[in-house]
């Protein structure tokens, strides 16, 4: 796609210092860079693996062809640790613009400044973000109303299941509520001995994928309230989905019977995932796993679909659980405006968004994207890009003290579903009073 014109603003008294040959981005030192002089900047990002490596160095590569006077030094495996290190310290060494996998970073980034804030970058490029993103990556690419990231491609949450097993046990398409759900996961299920041949899903918190966040996305939580304090004890999704866990670890044959099988079961990124082998018969589970199924060769047919719904939301079927990378500027940077290039580029142009998540089997994070004909859209990544499009998928949202609050949550349900806790409301108010403590704490 041709490049985005870019536009200067009228008015030197703004948050925008304006230079004379360049428009700018930010009130920022680093943003008075010229964009089209020569210029050399850094990018850091997570990936490692040949393919998803060789997949930013074409993407880089296009940029550069798009914009000959800018060029990319590329530093990959970069974990969040060394990101944080880096943006805090700032110097020659640090980088201009980092990607990072874990969107729990999105508060530290924003609240701490690391990150500059995008808004002018956005609107003097006239990219009106609502208009080119899904909203819940645009919920967690910003914190307390700043937009310092961008989506750079997304994970969407579904239902894998399979398809033989289903045909067997005479269930002709995937569930779509609950109660479909926990019929079918019992009637998956078969017993030997004191074990299972298979299991219709394991509902196990440490199942793998199988966590709160995923999970209550399907009831549309709302994690905190308008002043920023913790809702879990006062919105009644988190209640429901933990009774409806309590439920379905009870009515597949208790927690300790499941944790004996799981313990069965291979590590979740190979090709003995028990979905992989047959010993469970559905699970939630992000795009990439699709790709990974193909590749360990299963002996049977693979069905994809939304996670199901409460039932008293069936109007809401095809939501799930949204998450990604993002991508944003070291607000240290000396180079923001250049910076501002490959993080539009990556970000916004429809050939570089499709190129990139053909590449590394992940789902487009812009509209355009999602409906492009360029996208390698089989069976599976179809239900996928459904579930990113649906106006009810929705994120967990960004927190001062990063994923904290997911954790202490998630902590409670372990306690909760061994019966190490017994009462729910109790534990549900302990918990929030614990998150606003910490978060307290992280101011």
């Amino acid at each position: 796609m041709p490049r985005i014109t870019r536009v200067c603003l009228a008015g030197a008294v703004t948050a925008l210092a304006l230079t004379a040959t360049a428009c700018t981005g930010s009130g920022t030192s680093g943003a008075n860079d010229d964009a089209s002089k020569p210029s050399t900047i850094t990018f850091w990002h997570p990936w490692s693996a040949p393919n998803e490596v060789k997949a930013i160095e074409a993407n880089v590569a296009a940029f550069e062809k798009a914009h000959p006077n800018i060029k990319v030094k590329v530093v990959g495996n970069v974990d969040a640790d060394k990101v944080n290190q880096a943006l805090r310290a700032g110097g020659s060494n640090a980088p201009d613009v980092v990607a990072s996998p874990e969107t729990s970073n999105v508060g530290k980034f924003c609240s701490s400044g690391v990150f500059a804030d995008l808004k002018p970058f956005l609107e003097k490029s006239k990219i009106d973000a609502e208009k080119t993103f899904p909203k819940p990556m645009l919920d967690y690419t910003q914190f307390e109303g700043t937009r310092c990231s961008l989506p750079l491609l997304g994970d969407a949450y579904g239902l894998y299941y399979n398809k033989t097993a289903f045909e067997k046990a005479g269930i002709k398409s995937p569930p779509k509520t609950l109660s479909e759900f926990k019929a079918d996961a019992i009637k998956l299920t078969k017993t030997k001995g004191d074990s299972y041949s298979q299991l219709g899903f394991m509902p196990n918190f440490h199942g793998y994928e199988v966590t709160v966040p995923h999970l209550a996305a399907q009831w549309s939580p709302e994690y905190f309230t308008s002043d920023g304090k913790s809702n879990v004890a006062k919105d009644p999704a988190f209640k429901e989905l933990l009774t409806w866990q309590q439920d379905m670890v009870k009515s597949l044959g208790g927690f300790k019977k499941l944790e004996k099988y799981r313990a069965t079961f291979g590590d979740e990124w190979s090709a003995q995932n028990p979905l992989h082998t047959g010993q469970i018969a559905m699970n939630i589970d992000g795009e990439w796993r699709g790709g990974m199924m193909k590749d360990a060769g299963v002996d049977f047919e693979v069905g994809v679909a939304p996670f199901p719904v409460p039932d008293d939301q069936a109007d809401t079927y095809g939501k799930g659980f949204l998450t990604g990378t993002i991508i944003g500027l070291a607000s240290t940077s000396t180079k923001q405006n250049a910076a501002w290039e490959l993080v539009k580029y990556m970000t916004t142009d429809t050939d570089a968004v499709v190129s990139f998540a053909n590449a590394i089997n992940n789902v487009p994070s812009t509209f355009e994207a999602l409906k492009s004909p360029k996208l390698e859209n089989d069976t599976t990544m179809q239900a996928f890009v459904k579930i990113a499009e649906n106006p009810n998928s929705n994120t967990a949202p960004a927190a001062v003290n990063g994923s904290a609050y997911q954790e202490t949550l998630q902590n409670f349900a372990y306690d909760f579903e061994s019966g190490k806790a017994k009462d729910l409301d109790a534990g549900l108010k302990k918990t929030a009073e614990q998150i606003d403590t910490d978060i307290a704490k992280a101011k």
